[in-house]
């Protein structure tokens, strides 16, 4: 096998599940909320016409859908909740150096190393999508639950104007996902089909959590 080629598995099987359900639900419930957002409530769109279900329903039941994964998710993964909030919010030297590449590291491939299991990029996507998912979730319940009055506008106006900025956000991070841009071609393979990447992929991404990995192998293999 040549050099590079080799798989590296990225994420289990649970941790994808969880995420493609995550990130099928919020791309739906994005639809929707644009939808109503554009005062088209009166309008059904594709999807309630597929579904026979009103926009504003089928936006509140894929919320509850969404609370309902959340939860489960973090009761299913307490175990990893301690690693995820290290790694997100670890620093080191580099990450400055990394930040200042990043914009033509995009293109060429050529990021400045870093530590830890995401790049500094990644680490503020999850503190952002994390912190946003949640108040959308947590508004959205009391949205769901109320009906009119002055804590209602509230919550409505937080929830409006968490998606609008939490939106941008999450199209960069599907952007960077779907290994469009040269820089993360490959990466795509993390979250999908097996959650195997090529060990030149996850040495040019993650290289510190890549050195790890094939030390873990090596230790787990018999003399």
């Amino acid at each position: 096998m040549s050099p590079g080629t080799e798989r590296i598995e990225r994420y289990g099987r649970r941790t994808r599940w969880l995420h493609a359900a995550v990130y099928l639900t919020t791309l739906l419930l994005v639809a929707t909320g644009l939808w109503l957002l554009l005062g088209r409530e009166g309008q059904p769109s594709i999807l309630a016409r597929a579904t026979g279900v009103a926009d504003t329903r089928l936006h509140i039941w894929l919320g509850w859908a969404l609370a309902g994964i959340a939860l489960v998710g973090l009761v299913a993964g307490v175990r990893a909740v301690p690693t995820f909030l290290r790694e997100t919010v670890r620093y080191n030297r580099g990450d400055v150096r990394w930040f200042l590449r990043w914009p033509q590291a995009m293109f060429t491939g050529r990021f400045a190393r870093h530590e830890g299991e995401w790049d500094p990029g990644q680490r503020i996507a999850n503190v952002v999508i994390v912190i946003g998912l949640l108040v959308l979730i947590i508004t959205g319940v009391g949205l769901a639950m109320l009906h009119g009055g002055h804590l209602f506008a509230w919550l409505a106006k937080v929830h409006k104007w968490t998606a609008i900025l939490m939106t941008p956000v999450l199209l960069g991070h599907i952007l960077i996902a779907a290994g469009v841009l040269p820089g993360y071609r490959g990466v795509w393979r993390s979250m999908h089909l097996g959650g195997r990447v090529r060990e030149e992929t996850a040495q040019r991404l993650w290289p510190a959590w890549t050195e790890w990995k094939a030390t873990c192998v090596v230790e787990a293999s018999p003399e």
